[in-house]
């Protein structure tokens, strides 16, 4: 019998965005591209358990797309995360329009049968300022936006975008104070805010709603002071103790999936996505299998 508390293993649509288009000034643009029907097929041959979609590489919202989307994901049985606010979110708590946009895009989530969205309140765009007050604005958003979250009855899980650390994620939580609030805890993001990413799960696994679990390397050459610093790696070839990570959701029998997520490339690996991500995938697989449950 399928032990209920599983770890489940998925994939964040982000791992692609240059397939998807987004190509970083240090990197080459990619003439292979890939659209959500071919990432969907893609995960699906990967034998995962779910996927989180990020809203900005959806080509339009309406209706009867996010309905074609819904269906989709439906037929290979994905639990789901939508994923709004790439690349600088609510901006530190200055950007009303994107507020807006937020909880606009509350029904969209809702839309592709999701109860899980991930949202992003700052940006490494905005790490060198003062917190306090961003941390300040971000509660007073937040708790406006999870009344709309409840009538939606779906859950806001903000992520650790290279921007606060877990105790400033931490101060936030319990600030928002709503079950309708979370985290969507990104490993690698917590390292480049030089945060122990095992540390930040201990305080942090009774709010995490999802993930982006990164496993990474330092770049020679490349400054300390750059976000990409720390490079992507396939799972367990880096410094992040995932497996003690999972073990530490399995022990809150944490109902999410562990999506694998990639950004820039380490140079070792540049421009092999798809075999980062598939190594990645068997990793976590591997991983859940040794957890204790």
């Amino acid at each position: 019998m399928d032990n209920p508390y599983r770890l489940k293993v998925g994939i964040d649509s982000y791992c692609f965005h240059r397939l998807f288009g987004e190509v970083y000034p240090h990197q080459f643009k990619q003439e292979q591209q890939l659209d959500m029907e071919g990432f969907l097929a893609y995960a699906a041959g990967l034998g995962v358990d779910g996927v989180s979609l990020e809203s900005c590489f959806f080509p339009e919202f309406a209706p009867e797309y996010l309905a074609a989307v819904k269906q989709q994901l439906d037929k290979y049985q994905f639990d789901r995360v939508y994923a709004w606010g790439h690349p600088d979110g609510l901006e530190g708590g200055d950007n009303q329009a994107e507020f807006d946009s937020m909880l606009q895009h509350i029904e969209h989530a809702k839309a592709i049968g999701s109860d899980t969205m991930r949202v992003v309140g700052s940006s490494l765009m905005f790490r060198f300022e003062p917190h306090g007050p961003q941390l300040e604005k971000l509660a007073e958003m937040f708790q406006q936006a999870v009344k709309v979250a409840e009538s939606y009855r779906v859950k806001l899980a903000i992520e650790n975008h290279i921007d606060y650390n877990s105790d400033e994620i931490l101060w936030l939580l319990e600030a928002v104070n709503s079950p309708y609030f979370g985290v969507n805890f990104d490993s690698g993001n917590f390292l480049r805010v030089l945060d122990d990413p095992v540390k930040a799960m201990e305080k942090l696994a009774p709010y995490v709603m999802a993930t982006h679990i990164k496993d990474m390397l330092p770049v020679p050459g490349v400054s300390v002071d750059e976000w990409y610093f720390f490079s992507c790696v396939p799972t367990g070839k880096g410094l992040i103790d995932n497996q003690r990570i999972a073990q530490l959701l399995v022990d809150q029998h944490y109902q999410g999936f562990f999506a694998v997520e990639t950004d820039t490339l380490h140079p070792d690996y540049a421009f092999r996505e798809l075999e980062v991500v598939a190594q990645s995938v068997q990793a976590l697989k591997n991983i859940s299998a040794k957890c204790k449950y």
